[in-house]
């Protein structure tokens, strides 16, 4: 089935209730963390399983002083050019970006955790239950007070 076919037929959940949380302070006080739908991960990280049926609703945590350019992409999507990711990694996980922003006195810190998920999971189920609920926790644990999310 094509890419075009498949999300013609895909049921999208949808989310009734979704909180709106306004930013507390400024943002050149706050501390932002970067959730990604890239499938990065740090050399050496466990990878996400490509063939797991439906999406691998796992999540990876990158420092925020990993070497952005050493991460390895696992997005199983093929309805992408993965070229752009392949050649600068801050395409899906813009983390010199953001050392840059807070060096510019735009953002107050980097976290120290980021998020990394496998995009082009087609049975969210396990992720929106299980998964997501988890990785929340820890940006809560982070106190970050801006996660900005990159779908990819």
């Amino acid at each position: 089935m094509s890419t075009r076919a498949f999300m013609k037929l895909y049921r999208w959940r949808q989310l009734k209730d979704v909180a709106c949380t306004p930013l507390r302070k400024p943002l050149s006080e706050s501390r932002v963390a970067l959730v990604t739908s890239g499938g990065l991960v740090v050399p050496g990280q466990v990878p996400f399983d490509m063939d797991f049926r439906g999406g691998d609703p796992s999540y990876r945590v990158i420092p925020a002083d990993v070497d952005v350019q050493s991460l390895e992409e696992y997005h199983r999507s093929e309805a992408f050019d993965h070229s752009g990711i392949e050649a600068d990694k801050n395409m899906a996980m813009p983390l010199d970006r953001l050392h840059e922003l807070v060096a510019e006195g735009v953002i107050g810190e980097v976290a120290p955790r980021h998020l990394s998920f496998m995009g082009s999971v087609t049975a969210p189920g396990r992720l929106t239950r299980d998964t997501a609920p988890k990785a929340a926790h820890l940006l809560v644990e982070d106190e970050v007070d801006v996660a900005l999310l990159v779908p990819v």
